[in-house]
C-alpha cells in the first residue's frame, strides 16, 4: 500500500495541475481556481487567488469549467482548458494567456478550437524537439457513435489559438488489454531521461474506481502508435485509505523530487465525508517506466 500521500489542505479541488514557477508552487483545478503556496511544503498553505478567466464574450462558457493546465510557453503562460460552449452546444477546448502565473487569464482562441460538432475536453500541450506545439484532448465518449471515448492530437499554431492540422485518433478506451470503462480523460505527456514519451491518462476499472494508465509512444512522436500498460499505475486498491484517483500530472518540486499529481477521490466519500481534494504521490524512472515510490 502507498504510504505518506501528500494531501494539499484546500477544501475540494478537481483535476489539479502544478505549476512551480518564481519559488512558489501554483495550482490551478476545475471552476478555474487558482491556488499558491509560498511555504517551500507541498502540505504548507495554499492560498486562493482572486484572479480571473475571462472568456470573449464571457456568455459563450457556460457552467463547466474544467481541468486548467498552465504552462511557460515563449516567455507568457497558457491555460488550456474546458468549457461547455453556448455557441457550440457541447463541451470544448479552449486556449488563454496571461503575463503572470497567477493571471488574469484572457481567451485567445476565439472560442474553442477543438472539433465544434462533438463533445471534446481536457486539452493538454505538448511542444515537440523541433519546437512545434501539439495539443491532445479527449474526444468524449457521450458523443461518440459507439459510445466508446478517445484520445486525439493535433498540431497547433505558434501563437496556441487554433489547431493546424486534422485531428488524429491515437487510442481510444477500450486499447488496453485488461477490463476499464469506455471513458478517455485527464491526459498528460512526459517525456523520460532516456527519451521515451508517455502519456498519462485516466478510465475506470468500475464506477468507484477511478485510476491512472501510463501508455507508451512506440516511436517517441506524440502522433506514434500508444502502447498501453498491462496494469494501471495507480488504482483504488493501492491506497492505504481505500481511496481511488486520477486525472494525473507529473511536476517536479523545489528540491528536485518528482510527484504525480491527481484528485482522490473522484467523488464525496460519504463514509468518510470526504470531497476530492488533490494528492501527490512520489514517483521515479526505473527501466524507462515510471513507478510509484513506494
Amino acid at each position: 500500500m502507498i504510504k505518506n500521500i501528500i494531501t494539499a489542505n484546500v477544501e475540494r479541488l478537481r483535476d489539479p495541475f502544478v505549476l512551480v514557477e518564481d519559488d512558489a508552487y501554483y495550482m490551478y483545478g476545475s471552476e478555474w481556481k487558482v491556488y499558491k503556496n509560498t511555504s517551500g511544503r507541498l502540505d504548507g498553505e495554499w492560498k486562493l487567488l482572486d484572479k480571473k478567466v475571462v472568456v470573449n464574450p464571457p456568455s459563450f462558457a457556460h457552467e463547466i469549467r474544467w481541468a486548467p493546465e498552465v504552462y511557460k510557453y515563449n516567455g507568457a503562460y497558457y491555460m488550456f482548458t474546458t468549457y461547455l460552449s453556448l455557441e457550440t452546444g457541447f463541451r470544448g477546448c479552449s486556449s488563454f494567456k496571461s503575463d503572470s502565473p497567477e493571471g488574469p487569464f484572457v481567451e485567445i482562441s476565439n472560442g474553442i478550437f477543438t472539433p465544434r460538432d462533438k463533445s471534446s475536453i481536457d486539452a493538454t500541450l505538448y511542444v515537440d524537439e523541433d519546437g512545434q506545439p501539439w495539443v491532445v484532448y479527449v474526444d468524449e465518449h457521450c458523443t461518440a457513435p459507439d459510445k466508446i471515448g478517445r484520445m486525439a492530437v493535433a498540431k497547433m499554431d505558434k501563437e496556441l489559438t487554433k489547431m493546424i492540422s486534422e485531428p488524429k485518433e491515437i487510442f481510444r478506451a477500450d486499447s488496453p488489454s485488461f477490463p476499464l470503462l469506455n471513458v478517455t480523460d485527464g491526459c498528460y505527456l512526459y517525456r523520460t531521461k532516456k527519451g521515451s514519451l508517455l502519456m498519462l491518462w485516466s478510465n475506470y476499472q468500475t464506477p468507484s474506481k477511478y485510476c491512472v494508465m501510463v501508455a507508451r509512444s512506440d516511436n517517441g512522436k506524440v502522433d506514434g502508435n500508444w502502447i498501453q500498460p498491462n496494469e494501471p499505475l495507480f488504482t483504488r486498491e493501492m491506497s492505504d485509505e481505500d481511496l481511488d484517483g486520477g486525472h494525473g500530472m507529473i511536476f517536479t518540486d523545489r528540491d528536485g523530487q518528482k510527484y504525480l499529481s491527481m484528485h482522490s477521490p473522484n467523488f464525496y466519500r460519504r463514509d468518510m465525508k470526504r470531497w476530492e481534494k488533490p494528492v501527490f504521490v512520489k514517483i521515479k524512472e526505473v527501466d524507462d517506466e515510471i513507478k510509484l515510490d513506494w
